[in-house]
């Protein structure tokens, strides 16, 4: 990320939570005008996809306008800030992945903890990451990549959509797991690295299923393995690390609704039962199927920030044994 982006993302950053208290809305009041949902990312990006997936049907279910408004910029910080800064009334929310909470911390130097500012109400939609290789390599499996990448040793890259994120410590965790030596190259975003992993710059990526599929179906790349617990309904076909021998390489990423903390409790119950209700609706999953997720659990706040804390150690852990640094 360029030096003037971190500047700017670290100045606006020490704005969070400088709101001034603002009048609160109640439950028997909610909503009384249009909604706001920023999207934590670029437009068209998957936080924008998934917001306007969910704005029209929590529309249809409170009875209200709601619009989405995609805030890219410095990992998701300036998307906060906006929250951050919002009035304290339930009329802003903010859709974005839980690396908001538990990788940015450890890639940008922030003077707030990210945890504190935003809170989780529910998973909307999940996906794992999934390994994709470049079509010229020889190999066709991971045990046949892995073979492929001893017997090559300094010459297999692999790239990141940004590093510090999961599909960088993922890397790692294979290097480790499976005693290999494969260079890490990062980028900014999935669409750069994948352009590079086809035109064989780098011969390997840890990517996110929405952007990786497309080109898994038009045969433009391979996949050797997919994060989550079991086989993805949306790439069945593809082996699980841990059905393959890698259990450390189990991971889920999870986009989702967050609001200010200090919302009323009440407040967040009523947002939170209206969100579960317009995803529960014919059409939505299917929706989130065709953009490349799967429809998110309904587990409750506590267990979010719970496996946000866990999600934070564990990856810090990993960026700390290579010397990472938060710039």
């Amino acid at each position: 990320m360029p030096r003037r982006t971190l500047v700017a993302a670290a100045a606006l950053a020490a704005l969070l939570g400088a709101a001034p208290a603002q009048a609160q809305a109640t439950p028997s009041t909610w909503p009384t005008k249009t909604v706001r949902i920023v999207a934590a990312g670029p437009a068209g990006g998957s936080a924008d996809i998934v917001a306007r997936l969910l704005a029209d049907q929590l529309s249809k279910q409170i009875g209200q306008t709601v619009i989405v408004e995609a805030k890219p910029g410095a990992g998701g910080v300036l998307a906060v800030n906006d929250l951050s800064l919002s009035p304290r009334d339930g009329h802003t929310l903010l859709v974005g992945v839980n690396s908001l909470v538990s990788e940015i911390p450890h890639i940008l130097k922030l003077p707030v903890v990210m945890a504190n500012e935003i809170k989780p109400l529910a998973e909307v939609a999940r996906g794992g990451l999934v390994m994709v290789g470049n079509n010229a390599l020889p190999a066709r499996t991971l045990p046949e990549l892995v073979a492929h990448v001893k017997a090559n040793p300094g010459k297999i890259n692999f790239a990141s959509y940004t590093a510090g994120t999961l599909s960088h410590v993922m890397g790692l965790q294979l290097n480790k797991a499976a005693g290999l030596d494969m260079t890490h190259v990062g980028y900014k975003g999935s669409t750069p690295a994948l352009q590079d992993l086809m035109g064989g710059h780098v011969q390997l990526m840890f990517d996110g299923m929405a952007t990786s599929i497309p080109l898994l179906k038009g045969g433009k790349i391979k996949a050797f393995a997919v994060s989550t617990p079991r086989r993805s309904p949306l790439l069945p076909e593809v082996p699980t690390f841990t059905e393959l021998g890698y259990p450390q390489l189990e991971a889920v990423a999870w986009m989702g609704l967050w609001v200010k903390p200090d919302l009323p409790a009440a407040l967040q119950a009523q947002i939170r039962e209206a969100a579960l209700k317009a995803l529960a609706q014919p059409g939505a999953r299917e929706r989130l199927q065709d953009v490349g997720f799967e429809p998110g659990q309904p587990r409750t706040p506590d267990e979010l920030a719970t496996s946000l804390k866990s999600d934070y150690e564990r990856v810090g852990a990993v960026l700390k044994s290579i010397g990472f640094k938060a710039e």
